[in-house]
């Protein structure tokens, strides 16, 4: 994007303030442009299940209307974002996990299983997504699938709690928020998917209590499912809230009688939780030949000492066969604990529960959100849709400070709760008047409006933060060469040679699901290793070693002698 689309936050913040200002000294400029905009948006939110489904294609002609300004197809550099893909790969190809390799010594990486199979450690509802957009031709398409369908969501979880011509302004909030300029879409490692099962499980339930319809029961399920298959443990802290008012419902007053409620809400809801946990277990019998263990329980027995709840210890190191996993786990990673541990358990706490609300804030609350819930908190302590909303958000963000590790797309299952309490302090907002001004009409306006234009200047940063991550810079290396190597004949196995002192947050060995058939194969040189059993398995390949630490990164082709 051209130069002149960089503001610092300082900027932004200038420019708001002076926004808050003329909104404040005459509300009620721009009214007939701002009448008409507003009339158009009511009339056109009344058509809800055209506005959801305008929702979603807008997100995507969002984001591929800024190809010519960044890059269109985000390059995976990321440990999480190659495991998801190691998921589509697999799902792509009509398999759930794949057998273990002979070999896989030389592809062990980090966040993908090895033993008893062959696959990743997350959570299978980001790589069925993935593996959409594979089978349509990238696996970039089904993030950006995903991020419309959450966009989507999102409004249809408003419609069920606000006003329409409410819940079209959240819509529109969340396509300018998160349909651009962010890692949720300009990477492989989520946070829509999950953002999908906080909506549908939230939209559900005010439309269960109103309606009775078997339909929203089954949303409500498909949403706990979504949760459960993407971040089962802020979703299960975010669901709980909306079972436990469910349940209160049922057998209140207020609810009909229990025969009506087991066949309209009870029973249609219990199959599709039920089929939910079959599945999970299924998919964990499949993965680790145990029905009730995760496949990323397994991989933090299998290769990780570093808790991840800060009330936990450090267990004993453990020794690796090649020295990349001795830095990650041993040094990294407890590098990064050892931040939460602060003269006992409580100092730990308060310390995660400053840092995770900075960051939050950072990535989920532009300033003009937190000008809103400002101004409104008096009203919207005293607000019962407010109250509502709130503690699911509360207490999946009270799970997140519990963790070792953050990162913003974890607390994606309460983005649309989130978005609902924004939407009702603007309506707070609007209806605020100072000595019969109408102040509050100037300032929801000037907040919204603060929102959408600072959008090209977001994406501007987001795009140039991406140009200037060495990482990226360097992984592109590796998509480079596997395209070179793609486009020549025959096949190819790839010795990844370290130095030293290698980066372990960029890792080249990683594999497609089924390493024998892929025409381009990467392993890891193992130090103190001999290689000989790996090029006798695959005889007959070009080989190749690649230096990835070098200035630039380098392939050259090798004799089977050399090793």
């Amino acid at each position: 994007m051209p130069e002149w689309l960089s503001l610092s936050n300082s900027g932004l913040d200038l420019s708001l303030a002076a926004l808050v200002l003329v909104a404040l000294l005459v509300p009620r400029l721009g009214e007939p442009i701002f009448a008409r905009i507003e009339h158009l948006g009511a009339s056109f939110a009344r058509r809800q299940s055209l506005v959801v489904a305008v929702a979603a294609l807008a997100a995507i002609l969002l984001r591929l209307s800024l190809a010519p300004f960044g890059p269109l197809i985000p390059v995976p550099h990321v440990h999480d974002e190659m495991s998801y893909l190691l998921a589509a790969d697999t799902f792509a190809h009509g398999r759930l996990t794949n057998p273990p390799h002979p070999m896989w010594l030389f592809f062990d990486t980090i966040h993908v299983n090895q033993h008893p199979t062959y696959m990743s450690k997350y959570p299978p509802a980001q790589g069925a997504f993935l593996a959409l957009g594979q089978i349509l031709g990238q696996p970039w398409i089904g993030v950006l699938l995903s991020v419309a369908a959450m966009c989507a969501a999102i409004l249809w979880m408003l419609q069920g709690w606000l006003p329409p011509r409410w819940a079209l302004l959240g819509g529109i909030l969340v396509i300018a928020c998160f349909a651009c300029g962010n890692y949720w879409v300009d990477s492989y490692w989520g946070g829509a998917v999950a953002a999908i099962g906080g909506a549908l499980a939230l939209g559900a339930l005010p439309r269960i209590i109103h309606h009775q319809r078997p339909r929203d029961a089954v949303l409500l399920g498909v949403g706990a499912a979504i949760l459960a298959n993407s971040r089962p443990f802020e979703g299960l802290f975010f669901f709980l809230p909306i079972g436990i008012a469910l349940v209160v419902w049922l057998f209140g007053r207020r609810a009909p009688s229990l025969r009506i409620s087991f066949r309209r809400v009870i029973a249609p809801l219990g199959s599709v939780l039920i089929l939910t946990a079959l599945f999970i277990g299924y998919y964990n019998w499949r993965g680790t030949g145990n029905p009730f263990l995760f496949p990323y329980i397994l991989n933090n027995k299998t290769y990780s000492t570093t808790p991840n709840f800060v009330w936990q210890d450090l267990r004993p190191s453990l020794d690796y066969a090649n020295t990349q996993f001795d830095d990650y786990y041993n040094v990294w990673m407890h590098g990064i604990y050892s931040q939460t541990r602060f003269d006992g358990l409580w100092r730990g706490l308060e310390h995660e529960w400053q840092a995770k609300v900075q960051a939050f804030q950072k990535y989920f609350l532009l300033s003009g959100f937190l000008l809103a819930i400002v101004f409104t908190l008096p009203w919207l302590v005293r607000d019962r849709r407010f109250r509502q909303l709130f503690w699911p958000f509360a207490a999946c963000f009270a799970a997140l400070t519990t963790v070792v590790w953050f990162e913003p797309h974890y607390a994606a299952p309460l983005l649309a709760a989130l978005v609902a309490i924004l939407v009702q302090s603007l309506r707070h907002l609007r209806r605020w008047k100072c000595r019969g001004r109408p102040i509050g009409i100037g300032l929801s306006r000037a907040i919204v409006l603060f929102v959408l234009a600072t959008l090209p200047f977001r994406v501007s940063a987001s795009f140039r933060e991406m140009a200037e991550d060495p990482s990226i810079e360097q992984m592109k290396y590796r998509v480079q060469f596997s395209r070179q190597l793609e486009a020549m004949p025959g096949q190819h196995l790839v010795l990844v040679r370290y130095s030293d002192d290698h980066d372990v947050g960029q890792e080249w060995v990683y594999n497609r699901a089924d390493i024998d058939d892929a025409k381009v194969i990467w392993a890891r040189v193992i130090p103190g290793v001999d290689s000989r059993p790996l090029l006798d398995y695959y005889r007959g390949r070009e080989l190749w070693e690649v230096n990835p630490d070098s200035d630039p990164p380098t392939l050259q082709l090798l004799s089977p002698e050399a090793h």
